[in-house]
């Protein structure tokens, strides 16, 4: 299987990349075959049942709101976040969904989006919707949302996949041993052999122009999150906090201010809590591998910016490819999804990515690359996913900033050393994976355990 940059880093909307960006883009393309097929007009009715995940945190994760979203016609990375809540409050107050964004058809919520107590086989994130008229069934459809945005249709499981996912690669790989063999074999940096797998999708200057413009998603998501202040949406009251530390490490670097010395690693905090602050009120974003992970990425790269006075469009450019490199490793020997292995499948990729894209525009060799996405990723093993109250607020928001700062550690420790390690990051892939495994599903984004439950409220 084929996975692309742009596979793994999508514009979408907060917050959550499985629960709210999924099931969007799964209703619209739902929508999108009614229109193929010259049935939209003859819709009466739409029904739409969430299982397993979705329906156990989907009101927190926005699900319900997205499915409406997407069977209006809208899609994550074109949407304007701040028409969301006005198109929904017009459908509560008419009882009307504008199908596709052209056919009103009566829609109840009690009646026709249905969080159900049950789990359907092949992936925790599941959903059904349905489409009828006076004749009967127009077209029904499974979808599966296994992470990052990524979704999957009932009938491709087990199947050869898109054509997209079939593309002939010039170096394949589906392991770490793999990518460095590839890499000293012909003489490549990880970025560097990145990018050339890319040009079998698309022109290097494509490339780079939309790596460039996710940059820039990922920069106004960052100055979004410095702005705006208040609390955020859910019912937690968890205030926002970005802004207020924005001001104070600004006050540091003015004379006569009495505080402590201006810290790296606070402004990489700061960076990671805008971005995750921004997803958990629903704003726009770029998933990285994915919404409840989205801020480690930008905070490491945001921080080899800001701290090195030489860094350049190229740098960006190969800091994403080489954090794709461990995303594609990530996904096709484990899972990105908190709802299947836990949130070290989210938090611990991301993390692991971004040591990755740093050791590449520092200069690592391969090997050390290697090494910093293991450091990075092993001490994220068994991370639980257990948000109060199904929200991406507590503890997703402080996790972002806490393995922000562990991935620029993993790749300090890495470029200290020569490559050699004890345990590859392959192992510490398929330990992530059959950890996730054994995890009890109370642990993995349903809510119903760790955290999620430990908090009483007063």
């Amino acid at each position: 299987m084929a996975i692309s940059v742009f596979d793994l880093f999508k514009i979408g909307i907060g917050p959550s990349s499985s629960h709210t960006v999924g099931p969007m883009r799964a209703a619209a393309s739902f929508v999108a075959t009614l229109r193929d097929e010259g049935v939209l007009a003859r819709v009466g009715r739409v029904q739409v049942r969430l299982y397993g995940s979705l329906s156990a945190t989907g009101v927190g994760h926005a699900s319900d709101r997205a499915c409406l979203l997407g069977l209006m016609g809208e899609w994550p990375d074109q949407i304007d976040p701040h028409s969301i809540e006005p198109r929904i409050q017009q459908l509560h107050d008419s009882g009307l969904l504008l199908l596709g964004g052209e056919h009103a058809i009566p829609f109840n919520g009690a009646q026709d989006l249905l969080l159900l107590d049950e789990s359907l086989p092949y992936h925790p994130n599941a959903m059904t919707l349905e489409a009828s008229g006076e004749a009967g069934l127009l077209l029904q459809q499974t979808y599966y949302s296994v992470g990052g945005g990524f979704i999957v249709e009932a009938a491709q499981v087990g199947g050869a996949g898109s054509a997209a996912e079939q593309v002939v690669l010039p170096y394949e790989f589906s392991s770490a041993q793999e990518l460095l063999a590839l890499c000293k074999q012909h003489g490549l940096r990880v970025s560097q052999l990145m990018m050339a797998n890319e040009l079998a999708w698309r022109e290097e200057a494509e490339v780079r122009s939309g790596l460039l413009h996710l940059w820039a998603v990922m920069r106004e998501c960052v100055d979004n999150g410095l702005r705006n202040e208040g609390i955020l949406p859910g019912g937690l009251k968890v205030k926002r906090r970005a802004a207020k530390l924005h001001r104070s490490l600004q006050e540091l670097g003015k004379p006569n201010v009495i505080g402590s010395t201006l810290s790296a690693m606070e402004w990489v905090n700061l960076f990671a809590l805008a971005v995750n602050e921004e997803n958990a009120a629903g704003g726009r974003m770029v998933t990285a591998p994915t919404n409840g992970a989205a801020g480690i990425i930008p905070a490491v790269l945001h921080y080899f910016v800001k701290f090195n006075p030489e860094a350049c469009d190229n740098d960006v450019v190969d800091f994403l490819l080489a954090a794709a490199s461990v995303g594609i490793l990530c996904k096709k020997n484990a899972s990105i999804s908190g709802a299947e292995v836990g949130c070290q499948g989210e938090v611990g990729s991301a993390c692991a990515m971004a040591a990755a894209g740093l050791a590449d525009v520092l200069g690592a060799t391969p090997m050390q690359l290697e090494n910093a996405a293991e450091i990075a990723l092993e001490h994220n093993l068994g991370l639980t996913c257990d948000p109060v109250g199904g929200l991406v607020q507590v503890p997703c928001i402080e996790r972002n900033a806490i393995a922000a700062v562990k991935a620029i550690n993993a790749v300090q420790m890495a470029l200290r050393g020569d490559g050699e390690h004890f345990i590859s990051l392959d192992r510490v892939i398929r330990t992530m994976r059959d950890t996730g495994a054994d995890m009890h599903e109370n642990y993995k984004e349903t809510s119903r355990g760790g955290l999620a439950v430990s908090f009483v409220e007063c």
